[in-house]
């Protein structure tokens, strides 16, 4: 594993830093406000024709085919706006739906929905979170329903976190269903028009976050009838399918959202570099010195398990998707902290609207929720670890953790 980009790979990071300042960072709304649409739309036309629009998107679609272990630095310089995933179409859900519709979809499906979406001309939603008791952090528990009729399949359910779905052109649905012509009990992932008869947004949920258009409603499905061509991947194959988008799609959070760690930091350097307390600079402060090194620390150790991460997830997938929980865990963690000591050490402009500080942390908090609670992930991390240890112990590989003595321990 190199640290060292390809020159091609490091021109577009160069492009997509100076876009981001140059450009993106002087139409960002006010803390608590959304993009507006013609922004996005206007800013997206300029980073297609400097060639930095959508870099995680195969050039057969209009993107860039950047390889995912070269995603990081690209969308780190992305997210150093809050609104430049957006503008540059890398941001969830809209990016996760684009990889897995690339993996699994058919030539059909990719080149209705799959296209659109990566040329910012749709934009998308993924309908998997439920009202309890339906799935949420424990996707077994999916209530939703997917019936076969014929040449046709009848849905019904209620989703809700539906994000961005007002303004999605179309939705992937997750839905359960049973054993049928040789396909296993499972889930089933369907591609699903939002103006299907039956469809429909229900009320919205006001969340602390802004950066993701489209809101994250509830969504209806009341006997939706689509065919057999809807079926996203293999009947059944829903939950392995989800795993195929939400690890990366998990580190692609990591990614975004420590772009804006630094960001913050940068802001907090500037003002402890500049303004003085007690005759000195902030920045000269022992106590102040000590949360800023703390911030580096946290930007670098993210930084580094999410290209660890990355580079597992294309050479071995199922290893990869298990780090990303770690990756997930840390991240969402260490960019909340970087944040918050920035506003502590920023005072009163930090929890104010002079400074763009306490809207970061509105956007970075729901992090440690979604994509599986924090607490969650920690539970599975917890078993994968226990279980391996004890592989290795009864297969004789490793000596027992309770060994006392030298010649105990490398008998």
């Amino acid at each position: 594993m190199t640290f060292e980009l390809p020159h091609d790979v490091e021109q577009l990071r160069l492009r997509t830093h100076a876009f981001i300042r140059n450009r993106v960072i002087p139409h960002e709304p006010a803390p608590g406000d959304r993009l507006d649409e013609s922004v996005r739309i206007s800013l997206g036309e300029e980073a297609k024709k400097l060639g930095i629009f959508a870099p995680q998107v195969p050039v057969d679609f209009g993107g860039q085919g950047l390889a995912l272990r070269y995603w990081s630095p690209i969308f780190q310089e992305a997210g150093y706006s809050p609104i430049g995933p957006a503008v540059l179409n890398l941001m969830a859900p809209d990016e996760g739906n684009m990889h897995m519709i690339n993996l699994i979809g058919t030539d059909e499906q990719k080149a209705e929905f799959l296209a659109p979406l990566a040329a910012g001309t749709t934009r998308s939603c993924f309908g998997m979170t439920e009202p309890h008791p339906g799935a949420g952090s424990d996707p077994e528990a999916l209530t939703a329903s997917a019936v076969k009729d014929g040449n046709t399949w009848v849905l019904n359910g209620e989703k809700r976190f539906s994000s961005g779905a007002e303004i999605a052109g179309f939705a992937i649905y997750m839905a359960r269903t049973v054993d049928i012509e040789g396909h296993p009990d499972g889930a089933t992932m369907f591609l699903v028009p939002m103006d299907t008869p039956g469809v429909r947004v229900g009320h919205p949920i006001h969340t602390i976050d802004r950066t993701i258009a489209g809101g994250h409603p509830h969504l209806h499905f009341d006997n939706v009838r689509v065919p057999n061509s809807a079926v996203l991947g293999e009947v059944g194959l829903g939950f392995k399918y989800a795993q195929v988008r939400l690890g990366p799609a998990r580190l692609t959070h990591c990614m975004r959202w420590l772009g804006l760690a630094r960001r913050a930091q940068d802001i907090v350097l500037d003002r402890t570099n500049t303004r003085e307390i007690f005759g000195s600079a902030i920045g000269e402060l022992g106590i102040a010195q000590n949360m800023l090194a703390e911030s580096a620390i946290d930007i670098e150790t993210s930084d580094s398990i999410i290209t660890k991460t990355a580079h597992l997830l294309e050479s071995d997938p199922k290893a990869g998707s298990a780090l990303s929980s770690i990756a997930k865990v840390h991240c969402s963690e260490a960019v909340y902290k970087v944040i918050d000591r920035a506003i502590q050490l920023c005072g009163g402009d930090g929890v104010s609207d002079g400074l763009p500080l306490a809207q970061y942390l509105s956007e970075v908090r729901p992090f440690r929720i979604y994509d599986g609670s924090n607490e969650t992930h920690k539970w599975a991390i917890s078993r994968r670890a226990s279980s391996k240890r004890r592989r290795a112990v009864e297969n004789g590989e490793e000596f027992r953790g309770n060994a006392t003595t030298s010649q105990e321990i490398f008998a």
